[in-house]
């Protein structure tokens, strides 16, 4: 039986959090900004738990706070954030945002979890007004309607969809572990930039690389069917560049911008700019060569002879100051003056091999994972199609 959102459902809007008032870390109810409800989802949680904002009674009365029970779902309500479809389930009674909304279930209809499942299937996209800036009003959810099966029924779909959900954290979990596996052996063979085992030689990564560069400055005439590919931060991210989310673009932009910027396989590609600031990978699809990277993406084509760029890449992994900006505005930016200046170890390049082969060796076993965890996906991506459509 399908149902509108606003027969089996109580809507909760979020409120406003005056600057004065936010960043204490303890207080009678958790404040949940979007940022919160994105890094919660990130971890792997459906409960809410981590939070950054807390407030007391007082203050919410003050500031007219509308009050969230526990077990309601929350979401961005609008931007770029609304795009990304992170759902979350409040643990305890407390405030959101006003770029947020909270939708509640009635028990006498839905159970919990089956609704946040439901929600989450939903790509809150669809139901935006087509604006500069995509948002969703209430009106306008409190209107589409869902499917609802009985209790009985209910719970024996979000005990399968929950199952699978804990399978694919825990093959996220082996990749997360098996990166700090390499971590734990960089660390054991060279040390930090702060603590090295041994009085490396240092030299800056202007030294070392051939090339340092960015992406093209502006945007390219999208053309389908090209395939020359105009990559950006959001393609690159768990050491690989994605080009499924990469659009096509006209071939003579593409000619004139690419010998400034000309990706060629082995060159290291960093993310230098925005909220992945730092994100990276190493330039090997056969895609490579028919590559022109965004502004957002810096090029390091390193000198072979001296630096491996896989000991490179978890240089940068282990030694964060390299890229993390201090003090930086709502825009972080790696500029490419400290990427030239940035000074590092060098170790004899046989040590660097020696490193490399080992991250090979662990690649292996990631990619075993990897396998897995992208069959489970592609099960829980099913289940609840045929459940939610």
């Amino acid at each position: 039986m399908r149902k509108k959102l606003k027969d089996v459902c109580m809507f909760y809007s979020g409120t406003g959090f005056p600057i004065q008032y936010q960043g204490q870390t303890k207080g009678e109810y958790p404040f949940y900004k979007v940022g919160d409800i994105a890094n919660n989802a990130i971890a792997g949680k459906i409960y809410l738990e981590l939070c950054n904002n807390y407030i007391s009674s007082d203050v919410a009365k003050m500031i007219k706070g509308c009050i969230l029970p526990k077990d309601t779902v929350v979401f961005a309500k609008i931007g770029e954030a609304l795009k990304l479809n992170r759902r979350a389930i409040t643990s305890c009674d407390c405030l959101i945002d006003n770029n947020a909304m909270g939708i509640a279930p009635k028990l006498d209809f839905l159970r919990i979890q089956y609704f946040y499942f439901c929600m989450k299937n939903l790509k809150m996209q669809t139901l935006a007004e087509s604006t500069t800036v995509p948002s969703v009003r209430k009106t306008v959810l409190e209107k589409y309607e869902i499917e609802v099966p009985s209790l009985v029924e209910q719970e024996e779909i979000e005990k399968k969809l929950t199952l699978t959900q804990k399978i694919i954290e825990k093959r996220r979990q082996e990749l997360s572990y098996l990166d700090e596996i390499i971590k734990a052996r960089f660390v054991e063979m060279f040390g930090t930039l702060d603590i090295p085992t041994q009085a490396f030689e240092k030299a800056t990564l202007k030294e070392l690389c051939n090339k340092i560069t960015d992406g093209k400055h502006g945007g390219c005439k999208s053309e389908v069917g090209t395939e020359r590919y105009f990559v950006g931060a959001r393609e690159i991210y768990d050491d690989d560049v994605h080009y499924e989310s990469a659009p096509e673009i006209n071939i003579e932009e593409f000619e004139k911008d690419y010998k400034r910027c000309n990706v060629e396989i082995g060159d290291f590609l960093i993310v230098n700019t925005g909220a992945t600031i730092g994100k990276s990978a190493i330039a090997c699809d056969k895609r490579t060569e028919h590559t022109l990277l965004q502004k957002s993406v810096a090029l390091l084509k390193v000198k072979k002879d001296v630096l491996n760029p896989i000991f490179l890449k978890w240089c940068y992994r282990v030694n964060t100051k390299m890229y993390m900006v201090e003090n930086a505005s709502a825009q972080p930016n790696l500029l490419l003056s400290k990427i030239n200046a940035t000074v590092i170890y060098v170790p004899d390049i046989e040590l660097q091999n020696q490193f490399a082969d080992f991250v090979h060796q662990v690649d292996k076993s990631k990619v075993a994972v990897q396998k897995a965890l992208d069959e489970t996906q592609m099960l829980f991506d099913s289940l609840m199609q045929e459940y939610f459509g």
